[in-house]
């Protein structure tokens, strides 16, 4: 095998292993925590529940409310297949069957929610790089390459009630709701029917969405502070120019926890300065 040719000197470029399935906005936002010093923060995979409409964002796992009156009580999660079926699918990975923990255990679980432009309408990309859809009667589709207002919906929540419960509403006024299955078959019992055509919300409506930790904007921006006030004493050292003292290295550590490190740092180096020349 025939090297590239190298110079003396040259600085040698460490190869980084390709990520398979990383979004643009995941690549971007794992660099600004390795940039930061801990990786851990970006490969924080767990599942977490929404709390307000800010922060629906990357993959999310979409919980439908039970059926009244059905013998099944197991959650079920909006799901679609390779061909645009949108159908519900039981969930499987729960602690005691609250869907307050649900998480994915099927891919076909998995939707990826992102913001239109400039608008407060919300999109849902299956794993299949689909949309979801809504059309004139009704009847849910992730068939759609494209988006149109079809596929564009608008999250509500009702905080009086409980605020990690929303409400899935189309463009038209109408909302994503669950019904009784119009088949009673063994395939289909207690699994309920999803519409997008409720008039006004209700219990049928609720929706509860689970979405990773890493993606939930104050779970993420904590993280990232915390991640920035790890810095080690050999980094101070190399920004004052010195040795310091252990007081002194404390006192950089809180001043980046407290968000006035610039100010402290040039407050050591004009005392190391006056220590030189005393």
């Amino acid at each position: 095998m025939v090297k590239p040719l190298t110079f003396k000197g040259d600085k040698k470029v460490k190869k980084r292993k390709r990520r398979d399935h990383e979004t643009p906005e995941e690549a971007h936002h794992r660099k600004a925590i390795l940039l930061a010093g801990d990786e851990t923060v970006a490969d924080d995979d767990t599942w977490v529940s929404a709390e307000s409409l800010g922060d629906v964002s990357g993959p999310v796992l979409l919980v439908l409310p039970g059926i009244e009156g059905s013998s099944s009580s197991k959650p079920t999660a909006l799901a679609c297949d390779a061909t645009g079926k949108v159908f519900a699918l039981p969930i499987e990975n729960m602690v005691d069957d609250h869907p307050a923990t649900a998480e994915p255990h099927d891919v076909r679980q998995v939707w990826v929610a992102s913001r239109v432009a400039g608008t407060e309408n919300v999109l849902f990309k299956g794993h299949h790089g689909r949309y979801l859809g809504c059309d004139k009667y009704g009847l849910l589709s992730a068939s759609s390459i494209a988006v149109s207002p079809l596929e564009s919906f608008v999250l509500e929540v009702n905080a009086a009630v409980d605020p990690e419960i929303f409400q899935l509403k189309t463009l038209r006024g109408t909302y994503l709701a669950v019904g009784a299955p119009a088949k009673k078959t063994e395939s289909d019992l207690g699994v309920p029917e999803v519409r997008g055509d409720a008039s006004e919300p209700g219990t049928a409506t609720g929706i509860r969405i689970r979405m990773q930790a890493r993606f939930k904007p104050r779970i993420k921006a904590s993280k990232e502070e915390r991640a920035r006030e790890k810095v080690s004493r050999r980094e101070l050292e190399e920004a004052v120019g010195r040795r310091l003292e252990d007081d002194e290295v404390k006192t950089l550590k809180r001043a980046r926890r407290e968000g006035d490190y610039h100010e402290r740092l040039l407050d050591i180096k004009v005392k190391g300065k006056s220590d030189t020349y005393a």
